[in-house]
């Protein structure tokens, strides 16, 4: 049996339970999902993919706490014992995923970006390794069952219709001798990988107060602002604005890379955007290699004067 394990019922469940599906069709295999909520989650578009969906309800608490998540998530695994066990690679996924493993003394591939099975039922894992600059398959043919966590948007959405879905809900409402919410922070956290139009910047703007021309296109467009790993760490953006192999995936209708070198580390977490547009003074810069569009420019001033056309445009 393979499992998808997840919190949420959004693209990030349809998109593993659609490659899923493809693996569990080439093994003959069942396909259960476990997803983990607060309350009654909307699972009708959900019931086409899956064989069996647990529904596992923690009732009593305010927000779900990585404790008792993998308690009963681990029972859950251990009563049905299902070979491969999948997650996205978000902040749930990457937080249950390895405390899970070792609970089953099992490994876990991280970040993947593609998996298939054999014929012998082994994940074949894949993921970028050594800094991003080769591809990686993994199995393990010695230990059950496999786990891996897949990057958001790698695989696409596919229309599976089941015959028969089995649903089960079980309520958890001991949590709260165990477990206590003493207090949170909530974050306001970019969500660049939803954005149709991503405006990315890199070193090539300079110094951190150019970051604010970017902001302002992003604004006139209803766009998103990402940023190359050399960015985030200068401290110019925060963590979450960051795409590439140590940040998000995004695949928008438009991707500009504004003063981008064109890093392998970067490339692995836009290439698969619609249409790239590229702008760099350096016409040797290797974003151009991927690039639909190219334009050999100072960054700075070019959205400079996009955003000056824009507003123009707006105010007539």
């Amino acid at each position: 049996m393979i499992c998808v394990l997840n919190d949420r019922t959004d693209r990030t469940t349809l998109e593993l339970l659609s490659k899923s599906n493809q693996m569990a069709e080439k093994i003959n295999s069942q396909l259960m999902l476990i997803l983990c909520c607060t309350k009654n989650p909307d699972i009708d578009i959900l019931k086409k993919y899956a064989d069996k969906i647990i529904v596992l309800i923690f009732e009593k608490m305010e927000r779900l706490s990585p404790e008792p998540l993998i308690e009963y998530v681990e029972k859950t695994v251990r009563e049905y014992s299902p070979t491969i066990i999948l997650a996205p690679a978000t902040t749930f996924g990457r937080t249950i995923m390895p405390a899970l493993a070792a609970k089953l003394k099992t490994g876990l591939t991280a970040d993947c970006t593609e998996l298939d099975v054999d014929e012998n039922g082994n994940l074949l894992q894949t993921r970028p390794a050594i800094g991003g600059n080769v591809m990686a398959t993994i199995i393990t043919p010695n230990h059950r069952p496999q786990m891996a966590t897949v990057r958001p948007k790698v695989f696409p959405i596919l229309q599976v219709k089941k015959q028969k879905c089995e649903i089960i809900f079980k309520r958890i409402t001991e949590t709260t001798d165990k477990y206590q919410l003493i207090g949170f922070t909530e974050k306001k956290e970019a969500k660049i990988e939803d954005s149709e139009v991503v405006i990315s910047v890199g070193k090539g703007l300079r110094k951190k107060e150019n970051v604010q021309i970017a902001e302002k296109l992003a604004r006139l467009i209803n766009g998103a602002v990402g940023a190359t790993r050399a960015v985030v760490d200068a401290k110019w953006i925060s963590f979450d604005h960051q795409v590439g192999l140590s940040g998000k995936v995004v695949k928008p209708k438009i991707y500009i890379a504004a003063g981008i070198s064109g890093a392998v580390q970067h490339l692995a977490g836009m290439q698969t955007s619609q249409i790239i547009i590229a702008i760099n003074k350096d016409k040797y810069a290797p974003i151009f290699k991927v690039a639909d569009i190219g334009i050999v420019s100072d960054a700075c001033s070019t959205l400079e004067q996009i955003t000056k056309y824009l507003e123009d445009e707006t105010n007539e």
